[in-house]
């Protein structure tokens, strides 16, 4: 086996996927397999449910080779990542031989080419590909007299403008690399481009929240579970663990908590009654989250229970922060100018999480079209049947930054959108409850451009953290690429964390949270928020490249999702007052 090269981790889960053709020492591959990857423990429910959600927009168009019927069919699904003793095994691709010196095309790459150049070949660079995810080497017709041809390429880097021609007798033999070539699908015909071109494969991969140990999730389940997740957040993190929340369960929930114990369910349920019976056990209505309908409350718990896995292992909020030497400088830091700040910015708390499992994992790929409806998705597949994701965790530095409720209610209100029930009076809880009942957040998928109140607050929760995350790389000193998003925009708030990529730096997030964070919201709030190139950005989608835009591998939501006037507008939610 021959090396050829290495790459960090982070690369490989981007750039060395099974099928993706690959640029080594000067010639082209395409990956094979990673070899004999390790399995990664992870909530193999947590990753299905995250997947369903991920692989709807192809279902929806009946495009995502049938991912969706296997899972809710409960297919198997793993999570593995890469090997560094093995790494990945690739193959010379295409084998579309071409002589440096002459341009010949040759029948091997064993022979030397007829110009005397005795140097290894190297390859056409360009492949054809299908939305079926098909990929082909380039037919190239030869002389049928001299058994020879050669390409001529042209300036422009279009396959149609590239001909070949007989070295011999100049007779010009192909315009093209053979268009109208049929997919064997049968939908279609091959498209010729550059085989690192974004359309020839665009990989499929989504981020979750993963506890590295199992006995954070059990032990969130023995608490009370998802509701007592809810609980916790809507109440706003008042105590350190949902744990710790003083609440009674429901019956449902004690009946599980029993069963846990290893309690028959029979005996469960009648211990469980008589609970209930004696007024141990939480009723309907007993806490405002009981009012939320089934499916909005579905999804306010699944957010909820990220936050919880989140901050398993460790959380400092704001408010924990203390000085060494009591009434000294930062002492006095802490207890003035960081409320202060915080409240500027709109923000309700904000939390320094040192551990953040984060699970980054691809599923699949596509070819052709970016948009769902126009390309079918390749999913990773196990050979014993089932799926495959290539994963990387990591556990890094993080923000919690959670949006001021309130602030947020009168923002809405503010632009016309209608919070049944809810009054300028009313506090938190009951802000973070009616925005979760009656605002309903789009997917990554849905279209900006749909005015709603979700549209809104995702616009609003998307913006602040791209706007926060260029104003942290600033004052931490890592690298913007290296700061990456995870929203959790129903509970008005998001995750910032550093990834394992470019000039990372630990311990930059923390030496900010623990010395200038208010510096950072004041530049958050008053530095320049202005386009370079308005007027057009601000008459267009009001975010670009030049102010809010953000690398991909940074941003989940494709930059869709972002307008400046959502926070400095007129009636943006920078310029709302804090309290109606």
């Amino acid at each position: 086996m021959t090396v050829l090269g290495s790459r960090s981790g982070s690369q490989i889960l981007r750039t060395f996927l099974p099928d993706q053709t690959v640029d080594l020492r000067g010639d082209i591959y395409r990956v094979a397999e990673w070899s004999a990857p390790s399995p990664i423990q992870v909530d193999t429910d947590l990753v299905r449910r995250h997947l369903l959600r991920e692989v709807g927009a192809w279902a929806f168009h009946g495009k995502d080779g049938g991912v969706g019927d296997d899972l809710m069919r409960r297919a198997p699904v793993e999570v593995v990542e890469l090997d560094e003793r093995r790494g990945v095994t690739v193959e010379r691709y295409p084998q579309v031989w071409l002589c440096p010196k002459c341009k010949r095309i040759g029948r091997s790459m064993d022979r030397p080419c007829k110009c005397g150049q005795r140097n290894k070949w190297g390859q056409l660079h360009f492949v054809g590909i299908h939305e079926c995810g098909a990929i082909a080497e380039p037919y190239i017709k030869r002389c049928p007299t001299h058994d020879d041809v050669k390409v001529v390429i042209p300036k422009s880097a279009k396959a149609a403008d590239i001909s070949f021609v007989c070295p011999v007798c100049d007779t010009r033999l192909m315009q093209g690399l053979g268009f109208n070539k049929p997919c064997a699908c049968g939908q279609g015909s091959f498209r010729w481009n550059v085989h690192k071109a974004r359309m020839v494969y665009t990989p499929r991969g989504m981020v979750l929240i993963n506890p590295p140990r199992p006995e954070h999730r059990e032990g969130l389940k023995l608490a009370g579970g998802a509701r007592k997740a809810l609980v916790w957040v809507v109440d706003g993190l008042t105590v350190p663990r949902p744990a710790d929340v003083v609440s009674p369960p429901t019956l449902e929930e004690l009946i599980e908590q029993l069963m846990r114990t290893g309690l028959p369910r029979e005996i469960a349920e009648v211990a469980a009654k008589s609970a209930a019976d004696q007024g141990g056990l939480a009723k309907a209505g007993d806490h405002p989250i009981d009012g939320l309908s089934g499916e909005r409350r579905d999804e306010a718990e699944r957010e909820a229970v990220d936050i919880a896995m989140a901050l398993a292992e460790s959380r400092t909020p704001t408010t924990a922060l203390r000085s060494a030497t009591r009434g000294d400088a930062l002492d006095v830091r802490y207890e003035n100018r960081y409320p202060v700040a915080l409240e500027r910015a709109g923000i309700d708390g904000l939390d320094l999480v040192d551990r953040f499992p984060v699970l980054n994992a691809m599923y699949g790929y596509t070819r052709g079209e970016d948009d769902p409806s126009k390309c079918r998705l390749v999913p990773f597949r196990r050979k014993k049947g089932g799926y495959r994701l290539y994963g990387n965790l990591a556990e890094t530095e993080a923000f919690l930054v959670r949006l001021d409720p309130v602030r947020v209610a009168t923002w809405l209100v503010g632009r016309g959108h209608r919070l049944q029930g809810w009054t300028s009076g009313d506090g938190a809880v009951a802000a973070r409850v009616v925005i979760l009942q009656e605002v309903q957040v789009p997917s990554k998928r849905d279209d900006p451009s749909v005015e709603s109140a979700g549209t809104d607050l995702l616009k609003l929760v998307h913006t602040y953290a791209h706007r926060f995350i260029r104003q942290a790389a600033v004052f931490s000193g890592i690298e913007r690429d290296a700061l990456s998003e995870y929203l959790v925009p129903g509970h008005l708030g998001f995750f910032v964390y550093a990834a394992a990529r470019g000039d990372f730096v630990l311990g930059g997030m923390q030496a900010v949270f623990e010395s200038n964070l208010d510096e950072l919201l004041d530049a958050f709030v008053d530095a320049e928020h202005r386009c370079p190139l308005d007027p057009g950005c601000d008459r267009g989608s009001g975010a670009c490249s030049a102010c809010v835009h953000l690398g991909e591998p940074s941003c989940r939501f494709f930059n869709r999702f972002l307008d400046r006037k959502v926070l400095f507008g007129t009636n943006g939610y920078l310029r709302t007052s804090v309290r109606a």
